[in-house]
């Protein structure tokens, strides 16, 4: 069975995209790059890295450090599907992402953002 088109999307094309979306709402993107890292254990070098070699979705979260254990506490809608019901472990994931970017935008607190996690911690 052949993966989702969106699997194969660079993260490089998808980064400023999320960026440039919070900037809109007057978020920066330092804090794109907290919710990121957050999620999926990168630090700001492996962010990066991850965009210098195009890498793409699936190689992005496959090469992630690892992802917050509180990363099931993200629930909501996001493209019409609730986050929590998607089957696909990749597809949630990259969802996840989009949600946390979401929250951002819609002017949502950090630290909720990040499910009550210490957001001092860079």
């Amino acid at each position: 069975m052949a993966g989702h088109r969106i699997f194969g999307m660079s993260f490089a094309s998808i980064y400023p995209l999320y960026v440039r979306k919070v900037e809109r709402k007057n978020r920066t993107q330092d804090e794109v790059d907290r919710v990121i890292t957050w999620l999926t254990g990168y630090d700001d070098a492996g962010l990066r890295e991850a965009i210098a070699d195009e890498r793409d979705l699936e190689a992005f979260f496959a090469q992630a450090p690892g992802l917050n254990p509180n990363a099931s506490l993200i629930t909501g809608l996001i493209c019409g599907y609730r986050v929590e019901e998607i089957e696909d472990p990749l597809m949630r994931q990259i969802r996840y992402m989009d949600k946390l970017v979401d929250e951002l935008a819609r002017g949502k607190k950090l630290a909720s953002i990040l499910r009550g996690s210490d957001t001092s911690a860079a």
